[in-house]
């Protein structure tokens, strides 16, 4: 969490570049979910509740970025599926999905931040880099037990070359929303994003299965217990456990709520009056 706070101060000062920034302070709530080995097609399946909180910064009428912290679940469970083979292998995982990071959002049409007469929704396109920790957990006994530490697929052993998979990790939010004006200060959305990743072990499941007996020996009999809970019989040594020509994705389907903070400046101000509103776009013209 230490990097999260250095990275969350970095990012954070970037908003204090110009005292006529247009700066909101958000909150999103919604739902979480993932695709991947243990859930490959389906979304918005294992649905979990999802939120956070962003500062948003409208650099123009056409262009706004954020600094977003998003907290959710992910989770995924052969069990669930109608493919007979993947429901033999019986695998199952949850994780904490803790992401922070810009997103940037380009609007469809010209939206001012303030405007409720005109100019004031549309729909934007996003797009981002962020960083994200996750902790995928296996259940036993009641218990939620971490399975990275295990090296279900003898990671860290002679008996795959790999080392652990790291728990930190980059994405990339590519999605859509709509926002609009419901006064001069508060703004509220809807928004749905996908999340690239460049890992496989979302859901701690990737490559091959290895010998169980001397998975036991070099990592601990918890780790063969994880690694092979097929319901047929035990699975093969060197057969595939996952898919590891594709990687793990997340989303957030979110609402968003956000408050314009700081004095209401004029050039974000308009009335019903068609003389005023142009008397302020003209005098704030070069603003845009």
């Amino acid at each position: 969490m230490l990097r999260f706070s250095k990275i969350f101060t970095i990012v954070l000062l970037l908003f204090v570049h110009s005292v006529k920034a247009q700066i909101e302070l958000g909150l999103t709530g919604g739902v979480s979910y993932y695709i991947g080995d243990l859930n490959p097609y389906q979304h918005f399946r294992s649905n979990h509740f999802a939120g956070g909180i962003f500062l948003r910064d409208n650099v123009n009428d056409r262009f706004a970025w954020r600094l977003s912290f998003t907290y959710g679940n992910v989770s995924g469970a052969d069990s669930l599926s109608s493919n007979p083979n993947r429901s033999a292998r019986n695998l199952s995982f949850r994780s904490r999905i803790i992401e922070i990071g810009p997103i940037f959002e380009l609007t469809f049409v010209k939206f001012s931040l303030g405007n409720i007469t005109d100019k004031s929704a549309t729909f934007y396109l996003l797009a981002g880099l962020t960083y994200f920790n996750m902790n995928p957990q296996g259940r036993l006994n009641g218990e939620y037990v971490d399975l990275q530490p295990l090296g279900t697929e003898g990671q860290g052993t002679n008996l795959n070359s790999r080392r652990a998979y790291s728990l930190n990790q980059i994405s990339i939010p590519l999605g859509i929303g709509m926002k609009g004006n419901i006064s001069k200060r508060v703004c509220i959305g809807l928004e749905y994003g996908l999340r690239k990743t460049f890992t496989d072990y979302l859901d701690d499941v990737s490559g091959k299965y290895v010998d169980p007996n001397q998975l036991a020996i070099q990592n601990g009999p918890m780790a063969a217990h994880f690694a092979n809970q097929s319901t047929d019989s035990p699975a093969i040594a060197g057969t595939l456990r996952g898919n590891p020509n594709t990687k793990d994705w997340y989303a957030f389907a979110l609402a968003t709520l956000s408050v314009r903070l700081g004095k209401l400046n004029k050039c974000y101000s308009f009335s019903s009056k068609r003389s005023e509103e142009r008397r302020v776009g003209k005098e704030c013209r070069s603003r845009w």
